[in-house]
């Protein structure tokens, strides 16, 4: 599987920091572990990176690390826009935020004259907003089956308001359906969440052919930002050697931030809070900050 999964994904421009020298230590993903810079304040905002969260396998950690990296993101002084685009709704519940009686992401799709900035929900967190999601959009797949130009309606619905934020985070559904193709045209990069563990493996190269597919029939421009290794665990032989495959399989394209498993995670989704505001010095937390700075880092966000 390695050699093909991991040659299939042509690269962009996005910038990737060189493993340090000495006795740096090494760190989960095998490379020698670094800091990344606490990013530069920015001078103004947008135009927008798209990036879609996605993985057709369920329980990934997708929606913790939709909620958890933008609000990092938003700390940092980026302005971000999340979108729940999983019929769940588990970002907006995540996010503390009511969907019941509300306009949602669905009704967007459904009339694209509709303005975004009417169905956008500020968050408890400083700059960080979300379009979010209930269970109406389960249906959506069926309504615009026979629209024309039926996916790129979301690239159409976020063009509107791409120019107010920095980054738009897009939690998709675990399924290479319409929606998630939606997803893949209208962003600028993909983030594969990957649980550390084998079976998670197995439906990667349906996921990155069905990247491929996009981009040569869509959107030419879609790139691979990297693969979030989520839920290690360093005790488990099993997790270890996981890594250690995916690392081998995608290369550089493997973030050097690497997600811990931890029950703090569904605390803080109790709350409605992200694990960064829940319980700032925890372990998770910190990782979350680190996954922003390497994304900046990496030239994927501003």
């Amino acid at each position: 599987m390695g050699d093909r999964v991991a040659g299939s994904v042509t690269k962009g421009s996005a910038k990737k920091p060189k493993a340090g020298e000495g006795d740096v230590p090494m760190g989960p993903t095998g490379r020698p572990y670094q800091g990344f810079p606490t990013p530069p304040k920015l001078d103004g905002h947008g135009p927008a990176r798209i990036i879609s969260l996605c993985n057709q396998k369920g329980g990934v950690g997708k929606t913790t690390t939709t909620i958890n990296l933008a609000a990092s993101l938003a700390q940092y002084g980026r302005k971000v826009l999340a979108v729940d685009f999983d019929p769940q709704g588990a970002l907006s519940a995540g996010l503390g935020i009511q969907t019941h009686d509300v306009p949602t992401i669905y009704d967007l799709l459904l009339d694209t004259k509709r303005d975004p900035k009417e169905v956008i929900v500020h968050t408890s967190v400083e700059g960080l907003d979300i379009l979010p999601a209930n269970i109406d959009l389960s249906a959506a797949e069926v309504h615009l089956v026979n629209e024309v130009a039926r996916e790129t309606i979301l690239a159409r619905v976020l063009r509107k308001v791409s120019a107010e934020y920095d980054v738009i985070l897009i939690d998709c559904q675990p399924s290479l359906g319409l929606l998630t193709v939606n997803a893949l045209t209208a962003s600028h990069g993909v983030l594969i969440p990957l649980e550390c563990e084998f079976f998670a493996l197995r439906g990667v190269a349906l996921l990155i052919e069905t990247i491929d597919k996009v981009r040569d029939r869509l959107n030419p421009s879609i790139e691979l930002d990297g693969v979030l290794a989520t839920m290690y665990d360093p005790r488990t032989l099993h997790s270890r050697e996981v890594l250690e495959r995916v690392v081998e399989a995608f290369g550089d394209d493997v973030l050097e931030t690497v997600i811990g498993r931890t029950v703090k995670f569904p605390d803080a989704s109790v709350s409605g809070m992200p694990i960064t505001e829940f319980a700032p010095e925890h372990a998770a937390a910190q990782a979350y900050l680190r996954l922003a700075r390497e994304l900046v880092a990496r030239g994927a966000v501003a």
